[in-house]
């Protein structure tokens, strides 16, 4: 399959392998990756920080194992941001839950393995709706991975945006008392794990984002200034990279409808 290019100026996002090491930090605040040691794996998180999604997951493929982090990531933005074909979106899901099971077998020490496995199938999860997924056994596999990746690092800020989106979606799908009694998923723990997320990297679009969205599906039109008000956030933000930059649009195009 051919994979869409980025749809904007890439000039400000094209990263040497100085310039990388330099602006790590904040490039992963959200994922607390390592700079990789591997020379190939420096030019795939190139490819991956200049939208070159598809080049970045083949290098990283390329490299084994130890390329896994950066293809799951390449794969999964490259999905939910730019893929437009609905069935191509969830087979790419589909691979990178399923790829996760041998990262998890090889390296269960790493966070991504967890992390992107529960972010695919969640997504997947949204695809087919939530109740349909709830039907299928997802839910428990999304919050333990999640989980999982938040116990391995903490600071895991994205890990817990997609847990903050798994506790609304359950509490929106199944109601308060069953997400809680059977899923684990609760309103006000939804509150704390966004905020959580937001304190760890301030500079993520999508944290703010997933979190207005979390609110309108708790409260509708009675949280609508406050979700405008995570909206505007998000588009104020200097994106640091094209999937930066693709939130950062999507976030204006939400207060455009909204």
């Amino acid at each position: 399959m051919n994979w869409m290019p980025f749809p904007y100026p890439a000039d400000a996002y094209v990263f040497d392998a100085a310039g990388l090491r330099v602006n790590w930090d904040r490039l992963h605040a959200g994922d607390v990756e390592a700079f990789p040691t591997r020379g190939a794996l420096v030019d795939a998180w190139i490819a991956f920080h200049a939208g070159d999604y598809y080049r970045a997951m083949k290098l990283g493929l390329a490299q084994g194992v130890c390329g896994y982090a950066v293809a799951h990531k390449a794969t999964c933005i490259y999905a939910s941001e730019l893929e437009t074909d609905a069935d191509q979106r969830l087979a790419l899901f589909d691979v990178v839950a399923e790829r996760c099971e041998r990262h998890q077998r090889e390296q269960p020490d790493n966070p991504a393995g967890w992390y992107w496995q529960a972010y695919a199938l969640g997504r997947t999860a949204q695809a087919i709706s939530i109740v349909k997924a709830l039907a299928k056994g997802l839910a428990p596999k999304v919050r333990h991975g999640f989980k999982h990746a938040i116990a391995l690092a903490p600071a895991h800020a994205d890990a817990r945006v997609g847990l903050g989106v798994y506790q609304s979606e359950i509490v929106g799908a199944a109601g308060p008392l069953v997400a809680s009694m059977t899923y684990g998923a609760r309103k006000h723990d939804c509150h704390a794990t966004f905020r959580t997320a937001i304190e760890l990297n301030p500079f993520a679009p999508g944290a703010y984002m997933e979190y207005a969205n979390a609110m309108l599906r708790f409260d509708g039109k009675k949280c609508l200034d406050e979700a405008r008000a995570l909206y505007r956030q998000a588009a104020s933000l200097e994106p640091a990279d094209a999937s930066e930059r693709l939130a950062v649009e999507r976030a204006r195009h939400h207060l455009e409808v909204i």
